[in-house]
């Protein structure tokens, strides 16, 4: 097998044409604002501002590559390589240099735009952290780790951007009629899927089942709002053959009815019974339930599936769409259909989209892209409808099993993800669990990023491994062709910072409580939140001060260290 030999520590040179074109990430020098550009905008280094470098081949086994001179990078800094068959990313840290794929397996971000600290790479999109020594995933959203590039690797490598962590197999001979599984796992959603994976990478190797309501095996479900045209096959996360290979059982269409906590069992509708001696409850949320007039209409629907996504577009096609809620859902629903339906009406009960969790200032600045309907008792043309008036946690059948849930019907849980019950853990939408950064109060954060967290750490707990949720929660809404990136924990904020030109849609909203800014949102300020994200995540406190007087170009000093 051919492989690529990445020379990174001695006499690396740099054509001088490359050099003209090919500059340094502003990683550790310039402005945070210098060098953003619209969010996801890919104007590093492609491969059409960039001369391909030279190979050179040994016999078979290797090939070589000049992608730099040592004095080109310095500390804290990170750049895009073109290797010829493909680019890697050169990292320089601590006088160390290290080389590892350059898309964030995510959603193919760039990292070179993200922010490099303490020994990783956080994505400049979504906040994803990767570990730049060994490429391991650190922080979610994401399942997959990213590829190293040391001293040898495959010649494929550089296509492929993504790796999977080694995982242990299935040990035992397990009869799949067997009504007993060493660990059960209902929902097949990030939380569901992390827990197992885990399990796997850590290497337990007893009997996995994961069993979910859905016909499909696990997918993205924030796209179905965002991209109603795509698949089931196209959002797919993991494969039926990924999970056989790894020994996770997935049983679709199953839906739970009941749990026996004394027997550790689980009753399903089917009256299929299984029981357990873990149990993962990560069944995410639901459609709030609403009272109206003709709700078994065919053409009213809550956007579940990918199949309720891809009707939705075809019936909005040149016809009158009707949004109910100014949810996020409901408004990217909304900007998704704009170019296929002949009018887009959004109805909500709030006079500003957002307003709890953005804030007046940044929801109207939002709402500027569309015309939103408030008047009561206006008739409105509707070829299709779609729901998206908030979420509440699918946990009814818990409701006579002795697993606590609160007045909401959340689940509550402790640092563990462990519920009251021994044995039985719980994560991802339906669950209130202690949040560190604010002395263990336990919240309720429904973030996609928030599901891998909760999945991961009740892994580890299962196998007797505890350890602390050590993550900044980070979200992203998409409208229009614009992002919206979100990171921290903005619950209970009484001001809010704006820098930028709100008009514009290109601004850094700061959230502070008391004189300690909480959380921070932007558009077009990438990878601003994310360093803000690494500043939290590193434990330091941001002072409403420190944002208040418009020159922020220390937070790369202290994303940096």
């Amino acid at each position: 097998m051919r492989c690529l030999f990445f020379e990174v520590k001695v006499e690396l040179s740099l054509l001088e044409k490359e050099k003209e074109v090919d500059g340094l990430s502003p990683n550790g020098k310039a402005s945070p604002f210098a060098e953003c550009r619209p969010n996801g905008a890919l104007g590093h280094g492609s491969d059409d501002d960039s001369t391909p470098l030279p190979l050179y081949h040994k016999p078979r086994d290797y090939v070589e590559a000049s992608v730099c001179h040592v004095k080109d990078l310095e500390n804290g800094q990170m750049r895009e390589v073109d290797l010829g068959s493909g680019r890697a990313l050169l990292i320089k840290e601590h006088g160390e240099f290290s080389a590892m794929g350059h898309k964030c397996p995510h959603y193919g971000a760039p990292l070179v735009k993200g922010v490099l600290s303490k020994g990783h790479v956080r994505c400049p999109w979504h906040g994803a952290c990767f570990n730049i020594a060994t490429g391991d995933i650190e922080d979610f959203p994401g399942l997959d780790s990213l590829p190293t590039f040391q001293v040898t690797f495959p010649a494929g490598a550089l296509q492929s951007q993504k790796r999977s962590k080694p995982m242990a197999r299935c040990s035992a001979v397990i009869n799949s009629s067997s009504g007993f599984s060493h660990v059960l796992i209902i929902g097949s959603g990030p939380a569901g899927l992390v827990c197992a994976e885990t399990l796997r990478q850590e290497g337990f190797t007893d009997r996995i089942v994961m069993c979910t309501m859905d016909r499909h095996p696990p997918y993205d479900r924030p796209k179905l709002s965002k991209s109603l045209d795509s698949t089931a096959e196209q959002l797919r996360l993991r494969s039926m053959e990924f999970l056989q290979d790894h020994d996770i059982e997935l049983l679709t269409e199953k839906e739970v009815v009941a749990i026996d906590v004394k027997t550790r069992s689980v009753t399903f509708e089917d009256g299929l019974r299984m029981e357990y001696r873990k149990l993962f409850i990560a069944t995410g949320s639901k459609p709030k339930p609403m009272n109206y007039k003709g709700k078994d209409v065919t053409n009213v629907f809550n956007i579940r599936t990918p199949e309720d996504a891809n009707s939705i577009a075809r019936l909005a096609n040149n016809k009158n769409a009707v949004i109910v809620g100014t949810s996020f859902v409901g408004m990217e629903v909304a900007a998704a259909l704009t170019d296929k339906a002949h009018s887009v009406s959004v109805i909500g009960i709030e006079s500003v989209p957002f307003k709890k969790a953005l804030g007046e200032k940044v929801g109207k600045a939002i709402m500027k892209l569309k015309e939103v309907v408030l008047k009561s008792g206006k008739v409105l043309r509707a070829d299709v409808c779609v729901i998206g008036a908030g979420s509440i946690p699918a946990t009814s059948f818990l409701k006579q099993s002795g697993i606590h849930l609160d007045s909401k019907g959340f689940i509550t849980v402790n640092k563990m993800m462990q519920t009251n019950v021994d044995g039985v853990f719980a994560g991802g939408d339906v669950v209130m669990f202690p949040f560190p950064p604010r002395n263990n109060k336990k919240v309720n954060i429904p973030h996609w990023q928030m599901a891998h967290v909760h999945g991961r750490v009740a892994a580890l707990s299962m196998m007797g491994r505890a350890t602390d949720i050590k993550t900044v929660p980070y979200f992203w809404s998409a409208m229009f062709g614009k992002t919206i990136r979100y990171a921290g924990y903005g619950d209970g904020f009484d001001d809010v910072i704006i820098q930028g030109d709100l008009d514009e849609l290109r601004f850094v909203a700061f959230y502070t409580r008391s004189e300690e800014v909480v959380a921070v949102a932007s558009m077009n300020y990438d990878p601003i939140v994310s360093r803000v994200a690494e500043v939290l995540g590193s434990g330091k406190t941001i002072k409403k001060r420190d944002v208040e007087t418009g020159d922020i170009s220390w937070l790369i000093d202290k994303g940096s260290q």
